[in-house]
């Protein structure tokens, strides 16, 4: 049975102080590093040799992959970075606090931008520091790609391509692969495969660097999924990233 592990970046900073993180480069806290560190360990105990990894731009992934892949003793294995495994892009809101946005425009609200499917916040402006245009690592994607705030749906757009068109076929040559990426662009490759609707996917809420397992025949068609670790650990993980928009 072919594998893909998927697994959320651990804690960052912004994570840990409740912000909107987006494309923000911000860094593991002390926290996240613990827990990639735990997330390789208990990778390297289920007996995981993966082929390949791919991870987003983004310093909190990158660090979480060389982490896992140290535990392992895979440090060697052929890693493919890409922007398009990026965060959804808040925007912005990109720095607020989550809890003080939701003093500001109720909880409805800023559930709908961390977790429906269509909403998205309001765009950086053109000349904002933010915007991702004056960013180095950003510039061969074309100007009308790079996003200035995202709905899951745009980011799903961005993300779905390259999951079908890179990833999942390279399953063809290896037993197992490793997706280092962020929750909402996790969410959006999960709701695909999970054929989960539009509606029911604000439900679903991914912790930090807990191992998402997703098994493939030989036709790559997904047969099974399921998380590694603790499953009432997990489900308190679940709720507290549940939480953390809320008043």
């Amino acid at each position: 049975m072919k594998k893909i592990v998927l697994l959320r970046h651990g804690e960052s900073v912004w994570n840990r102080e409740n912000r909107f993180t987006g494309w923000t480069d911000v860094d593991l806290s002390e926290r996240g590093e613990a827990e990639a560190a735990e997330a390789g360990e208990l990778l390297r105990r289920e007996g995981y040799r993966f082929g390949k990894a791919y991870v987003s731009y983004l310093k909190r992934a990158v660090k979480t992959l060389d982490t896992v892949l140290d535990k392992l003793g895979q440090d060697w294995i052929p890693v493919e970075k890409s922007w398009r495994l990026n965060e959804k892009h808040y925007g912005s809101l990109q720095g607020l606090n989550k809890r003080e946005t939701a003093e500001k425009y109720g909880d409805e609200q800023v559930h709908a931008w961390r977790r429906s499917y269509d909403a998205a916040p309001a765009p950086l402006g053109d000349d904002d520091p933010r915007n991702p245009r004056f960013d180095p690592r950003y510039r061969g994607v074309p100007a009308a790609e790079l996003p200035l705030t995202e709905s899951l749906a745009q980011t799903v757009a961005r993300t779905l391509p390259y999951w079908q068109c890179g990833i999942l076929p390279a399953l063809a040559d290896h037993e197992a692969l490793l997706v280092v990426a962020h929750g909402n662009s996790l969410r959006g490759i999960v709701k695909h495969l999970k054929g989960i609707s539009d509606d029911a996917i604000a439900e679903l809420n991914l912790p930090t660097a807990v191992p998402y397992v997703f098994e493939f025949d030989d036709g790559l068609g997904c047969v099974n999924d399921y998380f590694l670790g603790d499953p009432q650990k997990i489900a308190a993980l679940m709720e507290a990233v549940a939480g953390q928009g809320r008043k």
